[in-house]
């Protein structure tokens, strides 16, 4: 290699000297000359530094990449990537230099200077894409699929903080209203999605685009009659409420004070929307939009909040707005567009204000404009009026029932609604007997009914030869017949009326010629004649009023949501059940007090037979629907009884399966984390006795699966029952036996405390079930850290959960003991601290069950390993013969990890000189 040598220094002098051709020429010679690489690294480098100064920069950082390593090699290679455009890993390079040599100037101004670079880079490479995507959608020559992926580009890239800013920096709302003038539904979609993304969380973004469209614009955009852009406009309106309210944590720093204040905007947003109810040129489904959105964001959401300002504001602005929407009638001319739903939006936000109020003063005023719109509406000259003001007061009877209640009470409005009965017009009798019905809901006014109402509802029902009126009237005494509830003792009618009553109302539901709307009044009549066993029992058995049923509740029309969950848990009875104590029957008896008495069609062989046939029929794929339903008209209540349902249908381990593969799995997570407490615990039940003997990746398969261990582990708390406690604990068993992941999730949700107060608990099945489970999660090491905490007796706990007689039990408790062991070494001197350790070692490895026997040799072994003092304290005592005859054994399936274990662990002893080998 001297003739290497000798080119490498002439290469050198040229270089000095500025003859880079010939410095070029000199270096390569010598690298062809030579074969050793750790020489040749020398001479590529400084082919690379002749390279960049001939501005040849793809074969200056080829050379440079021969010896990456070398931090001269490297830098050299960063200035041929960076003149090359690629500043990425440029950036890179120079990252690395700067790491292993912190202090050198140039990197570290090379380092900034490039940062800089790629932020710009970045920014102009974003604004053009944007622009370029305002280009397509504006064009008028570009085809519809270049516009439609533009269009979700400019949405995906809206739901990023720094493109929203980018859109919004190039004036881009301004080019969004443009493609909002151009009134095309696509377009305007794509527009007001990427509003929303823009507003997220970002409150002076939403301040700027409530000034810039402008609240009445977006209000116009929300009342076109396209459900889909309604639905958009509406996520627009609550990200803009959300980004105003607080939602938005962001500092602003000196632009703090422009969007601090938002209590105008906030207050013309709550005007806009309640002007949009009375609005003729809003279509039904902006409407409904409107109502959901002031249910959602005017009454509090925790009672304990003092301000309810929203709520008197929109009493005061817009409670006879809400009421001329309860009274609409679809059927006559001149009214508000409507959908199915819209009514019933509008009761459930009247009883929400009326909820939200603190004092009497507040319900007074609340009920003397109710009082006064209705009287108001009173005309003996215009039927037309006095049937709008029939149905707000149905509004009211089905929102805020009390106040409803007492105007039913007023002079001259229950003379008005037989006058209406006695009317020759169908939609007056309609308009009357719905009002009776909806007044006949709680049993006080039930009674009353029975005495004014049912001669005036039967001789409707005889007389009429119109299905509509004939159906409402049936509903009507359905549930004045209902008003007992399941209390045998307490029927209404004659027996065997009920039945009459039910099976008219099943002939009409499965009828298809009858409306959507007036089939929904059968299942009304059902809703409360299922309270009666007979009935409950002849309409599971009508398949086709089931599947009927079932149909409807898939519907775009959620006001038959309660009365289907209503039919549902009264046929699963699974509906809250006093505990009837023999003792106070007897009691209330002698003292000749009522007694409630149980249908003998309601005892649980009934029952049972009842939610198989359900299953058959079709019943989850109808809940999975009820569930989704994006509606306030699923209610609280609502879902709680579909909770119930569910609570129910899952009680036999072997209808689980047809559960999982229906859906069931999926829609039970929203519910147990949703709703009321009552409702939340039995969905989370119900998710606990899946997830217990089901593959839960099949059950809740993708993500859904990290969502149900929430809900498992709230059901671990000290005020639910065993058996919720129990199935929660299998259910969490059944996860950490899948993932690493899965068991992060479960130690996140703060349950180790709970299951490690479980293990203490007397309950046999429970102590299992929590031991089970901590042998799974003792893999991880936040786990271990716990038990290797010092002044705590979690290991000793362990240790002596292996001698209980339990054989499930030591399986667990010796299966997490041999994996702590393992994984810790400090754990293993830690289990001598326990009495009588040694013994229940030994009684482990003599055990009768293999498995318990295995785990019992392997934490000798784990010992062993740990220390030749502790594996001395191990041979010297019994466990060596124990172990001598277990690896004598022959070899057998059955025992033969055992022997395995039994056989490794004298071959440790042996290493150690512990023991010696037969001669």
């Amino acid at each position: 290699c001297s003739q290497f040598w000798i080119l490498k220094e002439e290469g050198n002098k040229h270089f000095q000297a500025g003859q880079i051709d010939n410095a070029i020429d000199c270096y390569t010679k010598a690298i062809k000359s030579c074969k050793d690489k750790s020489v040749l690294a020398v001479i590529f480098r400084n082919r690379s530094a002749c390279y960049l100064k001939k501005e040849n920069y793809n074969n200056a950082a080829s050379d440079a990449s021969r010896d990456a390593k070398d931090i001269k090699a490297l830098y050299r290679r960063c200035q041929a990537l960076e003149k090359l455009g690629k500043l990425d890993m440029a950036f890179k390079d120079v990252q690395r230099c700067a790491t292993l040599e912190p202090k050198n100037k140039t990197f570290l101004e090379t380092l900034r200077r490039l940062g800089a670079d790629i932020q710009q880079k970045t920014t102009f490479s974003t604004d053009s894409r944007v622009q370029n995507m305002f280009d397509i959608l504006l064009s008028e020559e570009l085809d519809s699929d270049k516009k439609e992926k533009a269009a979700n580009n400019l949405i995906v890239l809206a739901r990023e903080d720094a493109g929203a800013e980018r859109i919004f920096q190039n004036n881009g709302v301004p080019l969004l209203l443009q493609l909002i003038e151009t009134g095309k539904p696509e377009m305007v979609l794509a527009a007001v999605r990427t509003l929303s993304g823009m507003c997220t969380g970002h409150k002076a973004r939403a301040t700027a685009i409530v000034h810039l469209v402008g609240i009445d614009k977006l209000c116009s955009i929300m009342g076109v009659d396209t459900e889909e852009i309604v639905l958009a406009t509406g996520n627009l309106f609550q990200c803009v409420y959300d980004a105003l309210t607080g939602a938005d944590k962001r500092d602003y720093g000196k632009e703090e004070a422009l969007v601090m204040d938002s209590t105008r905007d906030l207050k013309a947003i709550l005007m806009a929307l309640l002007s949009v109810l009375n609005s003729k040129k809003v279509s039904g489904h902006g409407r409904d939009q409107a109502l959901n959105l002031l249910n959602k964001n005017v009454p509090r959401k925790d009672k304990k909040n003092q301000d309810h300002s929203k709520t008197l504001f929109t009493i005061d602005n817009g409670l006879k707005k809400i009421l001329k929407v309860c009274g609409q009638i679809p059927d006559l001319p001149d009214q508000l567009p409507l959908t199915e739903n819209t009514q019933l939006i509008a009761s459930v936000l009247l009883n929400k204000l009326y909820d939200d109020l603190r004092c009497d003063p507040e319900r007074d005023n609340f009920r003397d404009i109710c009082d006064e719109y209705i009287k108001g509406s009173f005309d003996p000259n215009d039927m037309d009026k006095n049937i709008h003001a029939i149905n707000t007061l149905s509004g009211l009877l089905q929102g805020p029932f009390d106040v409803g209640n007492a105007l039913v009470g007023k002079q001259g409005v229950m003379e008005m609604i037989v006058a209406l009965c006695g009317s020759e017009r169908e939609i007056d009798q309609l308009v009357a007997i719905e009002a009776i019905i909806h007044a006949s809901t709680k049993m006080s006014r039930a009674s009353f009914m029975i005495t004014n109402g049912v001669s005036l509802l039967k001789d409707i029902y005889k007389k009429t030869k119109n299905d509509k009126i004939k159906i409402r009237a049936l509903v009507g005494l359905c549930k004045l017949g209902s008003a007992g509830g399941d209390d045998y003792s307490m029927r209404q009618f004659a027996e065997g009326s009920t039945e009459k009553l039910a099976k008219q109302c099943r002939k009409w539901l499965c009828n298809p010629s009858i409306d959507a709307r007036t089939r929904k009044w059968a299942v009304e009549g059902l809703a409360y004649l299922t309270n009666d066993a007979d009935v409950k029992d002849d309409f599971v058995e009508d398949e086709a009023a089931m599947r009927a049923m079932f149909e409807l509740a898939k519907s775009p029309d959620k006001t038959i949501l309660y009365a289907v969950a209503c039919i549902l848990v009264n046929c699963t009875n699974s509906y809250e059940k006093k505990e009837i104590i023999p003792e106070m029957v007897q009691l209330a008896k002698f003292s000749k007090q009522h007694v409630p008495e149980q249908h003998p069609k309601d005892k649980k062989d009934f029952i049972e037979r009842r939610v198989k046939r359900l299953l058959k029929g079709g019943v989850i794929s109808a809940l999975a629907v009820m569930v989704n339903a994006d509606s306030t008209l699923l209610t609280d209540q609502t879902k709680e009884m579909l909770s119930r349902v569910f609570l129910a249908l899952s009680e036999d381990p072997k209808d689980r399966g047809t559960i999982v593969a229906q859906g069931g799995g999926k829609a039970l997570i929203p519910l147990s984390l949703e709703g009321t407490e009552k409702g939340k615990a039995k969905a989370s039940h119900a998710l606990a006795k899946i997830a217990a003997i089901s593959n839960p990746e099949i059950a809740f398969p993708g993500e859904r699966i990290y969502e149900v261990v929430r809900p498992l582990v709230n059901l671990l708390q000290s005020d639910k029952e065993g058996i919720e406690n129990y199935e929660a604990l299998r259910g969490l068993t059944n996860l950490s036996a899948l993932s690493e992941k899965l068991r992060v999730k479960i130690i996140k949700e703060k349950s180790l405390p709970e299951i490690e107060n479980y293990m203490f608990e007397e309950n046999d099945q429970i102590r299992q079930a929590a031991t089970e489970c901590m042998c799974n999660l003792v893999v991880c090491k936040d786990v271990q850290e716990r038990y290797m905490e010092d002044g705590n007796d979690k290991l000793k706990l362990l240790v002596l959960l292996c001698s209980e007689d339990d054989e499930k039990l030591q399986i667990a408790a010796a299966g997490g003991l041999a994996m702590l062991t393992a994984a810790q070494k400090k754990l293993c001197t830690k289990v001598t601290l326990t009495v009588q350790w040694l013994e229940i070692l030994q009684r482990l490895c003599l055990h009768d069950n293999p498995n318990i026997q295995h785990r019992g040799i392997v934490i000798a072994y784990n010992m062993m390993c740990a220390g030749e003092e502790l594996a001395k304290k191990l041979i010297e005592s019994e466990l060596l013969e124990i172990l001598s005859v277990v690896a004598k054994l022959e070899d057998q399936p059955r025992k033969q990890p055992a022997i395995d274990a039994a056989r490794t662990c004298l071959s440790k002893a042996l290493d150690l000189g512990l023991i010696k080998p037969f001669s």
